[in-house]
C-alpha cells in the first residue's frame, strides 16, 4: 500500500530520533494516531494542550532534543500559544504539528469545526516559522528545515500545520527529488567568528586586569570550555537563571546570583573587560526591577549565535557571531597561545566572586534566606536533582541567589515570558526525559498550581515519578506583596485554597504534609523512595523557621 502523509510523518519522526510526543487526540488528528501505535514513539496525554507544550518544554531541556506535540486545529492551537510563547522566550526547541481544515474549508468563514480565519497567522509570532503543508511531497523538506533551526540556529518552536485532506493523502514524492542525506539532516552549528576576531577577543581578555564572564542559557552546552576559560582568565562567571550550574555552585569562580542585584552589578561595573556568552542580556536577568541601573562600563565582548541579538540590549564593542561552545574553545586556545595575563593576581577572581555571593545573600530578607536554605536542602538531599519552578516565591528567591551543580538542572517560568501553571507539566516532561535516572522536583504556589492541577492525572497515566512541592500561602502572595509596596489595596489575590491533600489522593498521588523545616530532608528522602508521584505540602508559616 502507498503510505499516507500521516504514516510518512511518523516514520520521519522516528528517523529524527523522536521517541516521545505530547498531545490530545481529536477528530482532526486521527490519521496521525492511526500510525502512532505501531511506531516506537511513546505518546503522553496531558489534560490541556497548554500542558502538552509545557511538557515538551521540560522534555527538551533535559533530553537536549526538541519536544514534539500533536495538536488539533482551532482550540488546540489557541490553547497551545502560551506554551509556545514561553518556549520562544527561553529559546527552547519545540516541534508543534497540528491539523488545519481541509483545502477549500480553511479560512472559508462557513463555520467548519475548529475553523479559524487564519490559524497560521495566529501562531506566527511565537515560532521560528509556521508552514502549511499543502502537498505531501513537502514533508521531508519542511522537517529538515525544522531540525536545522533546532540544531544550527538559536532554537525556537516550529509549527507545521497539515490540512486534514493532506494527512490522509497518498505520500508520493516527486521523482526528480532526492532524499536529503543524513549529513544535511543532522546539521550542527559549529560556526565561529573569524580567526582575526577570535585573536582580538583573546588579547582583550588577556590585557584586562579584571575580567567577568556573563553566561546565559546559550552557554549550557559549553560548560567545560567555559569553565576552563574562566580559570585561565581568573574570571568570575555570573550565571543567569538558565545558566545556573554551568559552573557548579562549589566552584570558586561561580556567581550564582542575579545581575539585577547590587553586589553583582558592582562586580560587573568594576570589570575592565566583560565577556557575554550565550546571553540575550534581557531585562529579566539583568534589570528585573526595571530600574535601569545595570551597566557595563568596560569593554564588552559578546558571543551569540543570533547576529540580530548583538543589536539588542547591550551592544558590544566586539561581536563574535557563532556557537558558544566552539567559540569558547577557539578563544581558550588563543588565550593559551598568547600567554597568561602578566602581573594579575591569580586569586583576585575567587575573592571577587566570593564577595558578590556573600553580599547578595546578606542583602536578602530573612524570609528569602530561608527560601534559599530550603532549595539548598533539596539540592543536597537528592543527588543530581532537576528542579522545575513556577512563578512563585521560592523560585523568585532561587533566581536571585541559588546555584546548581550541573547545567540545565534549574529552570522555571519566573523569568522571560513569566507564565503560571508551568512547573507541574514541565516537570512531567523532564521526568520523561530523565527516564527515572534523576529525581525531578516541581515547585509551585497554591495559586499557580490551580492553572494546571489536572495534570496530576497525566503523571499517573504516563507512569512518571516526581515530587511536587506546594507552597500554601493563600493565593498570589507575590503579587499581593507587590500591590502593597505600590500602596494598592490588594484585590483578586487572596484565593480560596482547595484541599490539595484530598485532590492529590483522588489522583492517586502520595501526600506528605511537612511538620517542620527541620524534617524537610527526611521528608524529601521519603518522597524520593516512593514508587509513585508525591506531593509535599508546606504551610507558609514554616518558612519562618530555618531548614537544617
Amino acid at each position: 500500500m502507498t503510505p499516507s502523509t500521516a504514516s510518512a510523518l511518523i516514520q520521519c519522526l522516528e528517523h529524527y530520533d523522536v521517541s516521545c510526543v505530547f498531545g490530545i487526540p481529536g477528530v482532526h488528528t486521527l490519521e496521525l494516531y492511526r500510525h502512532l501505535a505501531a511506531s516506537n514513539i511513546k505518546h503522553i496525554t496531558p489534560r490541556h494542550e497548554q500542558g502538552a507544550g509545557f511538557m515538551a518544554d521540560g522534555y527538551a531541556r533535559v533530553s537536549n532534543k526538541p519536544g514534539v506535540c500533536f495538536i488539533i486545529s482551532g482550540p488546540g492551537m489557541t490553547n497551545m500559544i502560551t506554551a509556545m510563547a514561553q518556549a520562544w522566550s527561553e529559546s527552547i526547541p519545540m516541534l508543534v504539528i497540528s491539523s488545519v481544515n481541509s483545502h477549500g474549508n480553511m479560512g472559508s468563514g462557513n463555520g467548519w469545526l475548529h475553523e479559524l480565519s487564519n490559524q497560521q497567522a495566529l501562531i506566527d509570532g511565537v515560532c521560528a516559522f509556521s508552514h502549511t503543508l499543502h502537498n505531501p511531497s513537502e514533508l521531508k523538506q519542511v522537517l529538515a528545515r525544522a531540525f536545522a533551526v533546532f540544531n544550527s540556529e538559536r532554537p525556537r518552536p516550529v509549527h507545521i500545520e497539515i490540512p486534514i485532506n493532506v494527512l490522509s493523502a497518498a505520500y508520493v514524492t516527486q521523482k526528480a527529488s532526492k532524499p536529503i542525506n543524513s549529513a544535511l539532516e543532522q546539521i550542527a552549528c559549529t560556526s565561529v567568528a573569524s580567526p582575526v576576531l577570535i585573536e582580538q577577543a583573546a588579547q582583550q581578555l588577556i590585557d584586562g586586569s579584571r575580567v567577568v564572564i556573563l553566561a546565559g542559557g546559550g552557554a549550557r552546552h559549553s560548560a567545560q570550555a567555559l569553565q576552563r576559560l574562566a580559570e585561565q582568565l581568573d574570571a568570575p562567571v555570573v550565571m543567569t537563571v538558565n545558566a545556573r550550574g554551568v559552573l557548579p555552585t562549589s566552584h570558586l569562580l561561580a556567581v550564582s546570583a542575579s545581575a539585577s542585584l547590587p553586589a553583582v552589578r558592582a562586580l560587573v561595573a568594576q570589570a575592565d573587560v566583560v565577556l557575554g556568552v550565550g546571553t540575550e542580556m534581557g531585562p529579566t536577568d539583568y534589570d528585573f526591577n526595571e530600574d535601569g541601573q545595570f551597566d557595563i562600563p568596560g569593554i564588552f565582548i559578546r558571543i551569540d549565535i543570533d547576529a540580530q541579538q548583538m543589536h539588542r540590549s547591550h551592544q558590544p564593542q566586539l561581536a563574535l557571531v557563532g556557537d558558544a561552545n566552539a567559540t569558547c574553545c577557539e578563544i581558550l586556545d588563543s588565550v593559551v597561545m598568547l600567554g597568561n595575563r602578566a602581573g594579575v593576581d591569580s586569586k583576585l577572581g575567587h575573592q571577587l566572586a566570593a564577595i558578590a555571593n556573600a553580599q547578595t545573600i546578606e542583602s536578602l530578607s530573612s524570609r528569602e534566606k530561608n527560601y534559599i536554605q530550603t532549595l539548598v536542602c533539596i539540592r543536597e538531599s537528592l543527588s543530581n536533582v532537576i528542579i522545575v519552578g513556577d512563578s512563585t516565591q521560592l523560585i523568585y528567591a532561587g533566581n536571585s541567589a541559588f546555584g546548581m551543580n550541573t547545567p540545565g538542572s534549574w529552570f522555571n517560568s519566573a523569568m522571560g515570558f513569566g507564565t503560571l501553571g508551568y512547573a507541574l507539566p514541565a516537570a512531567l516532561g523532564a521526568a520523561q526525559a530523565a527516564h527515572g535516572n534523576r529525581p525531578v522536583v516541581a515547585i509551585c504556589g497554591d495559586g499557580g498550581l490551580q492553572f494546571s492541577l489536572a495534570e496530576l492525572a497525566s503523571a499517573i497515566d504516563a507512569k512518571l515519578n516526581l515530587i511536587l512541592i506546594v507552597h500554601e500561602n493563600g493565593g498570589y502572595q507575590e503579587i499581593k506583596n507587590f500591590m502593597e509596596t505600590k500602596s494598592i489595596e490588594p484585590v483578586g489575590v487572596e484565593l480560596m485554597t482547595p484541599d490539595f491533600s484530598a485532590i492529590a489522593t483522588a489522583f492517586q498521588w502520595e501526600v506528605l504534609r511537612l511538620k517542620s523545616m527541620k524534617s524537610f530532608s527526611n521528608t524529601l528522602q521519603e518522597a524520593a523512595n516512593n514508587n509513585t508521584p508525591t506531593m509535599i505540602l508546606i504551610e507558609d508559616a514554616l518558612f519562618d523557621e530555618k531548614s537544617n
